[in-house]
């Protein structure tokens, strides 16, 4: 009789519980700093602002050109490439924009979508194109700018994790306004 009733007991206790739901999937709480900015002027033919929470710091690659740079966001694991190529000719400057056209549209395999607009700023001779790629992409933004005669300088933004874009997308939020100061400040020597 006793080994009937111990399993009965237990039964009893475990049956009284409220009913078991799942918690949704949580994510970190992502603290942002306050917007400032510095200006980076290192001998290179371009200065911009950049925020004061990012380092800038010369391309590690073994192929970097000189002016090659990253601006680092190690509170967000993000980093920006940026390149600059000096503009020669027409020629050249065709084939700098088509590049940038190409490394773009390479995610269009991942993409969900991909919209682009003009950057134009007359006063400052800054003009080239903003993309912003949608879905689950290495790069989600990107940009180039150019003078139409002698500088041009591209962008690229990455985060040194796998892309989902859920999870991601208040940072690039964030860091798009970034971005677009980078782009309007931006002036060349």
């Amino acid at each position: 009789m006793r080994a009937f009733l111990f399993p009965f007991f237990i039964l009893c206790l475990v049956a009284c519980e409220n009913p078991y739901f799942p918690k949704p999937r949580g994510y970190y709480r992502i603290d942002f700093p306050e917007k400032e900015y510095q200006q980076y002027d290192n001998g290179c033919p371009f200065v911009f602002d950049y925020p004061v929470y990012a380092t800038v710091e010369a391309d590690p690659d073994r192929g970097a050109r000189p002016c090659w740079v990253d601006v680092v966001y190690p509170g967000f694991n993000a980093r920006l490439h940026l390149s600059y190529f000096p503009v020669t000719d027409q020629a050249v400057l065709a084939a700098l924009i088509e590049d940038a056209r190409k490394f773009a549209y390479s995610h269009a395999v991942k993409a969900s979508g991909i919209q682009q607009s003009r950057i134009d700023h007359p006063d400052t001779h800054i003009h080239g194109v903003w993309y912003e790629i949608q879905g689950n992409v290495a790069s989600g933004l990107q940009f180039f700018l150019t003078d139409s005669t002698r500088h041009y300088l591209r962008g690229a933004l990455y985060f040194n994790e796998n892309p989902r874009r859920d999870s991601i997308q208040p940072v690039m939020d964030f860091l798009e306004e970034d971005l677009q100061t980078l782009i309007r400040t931006t002036r060349w020597k």
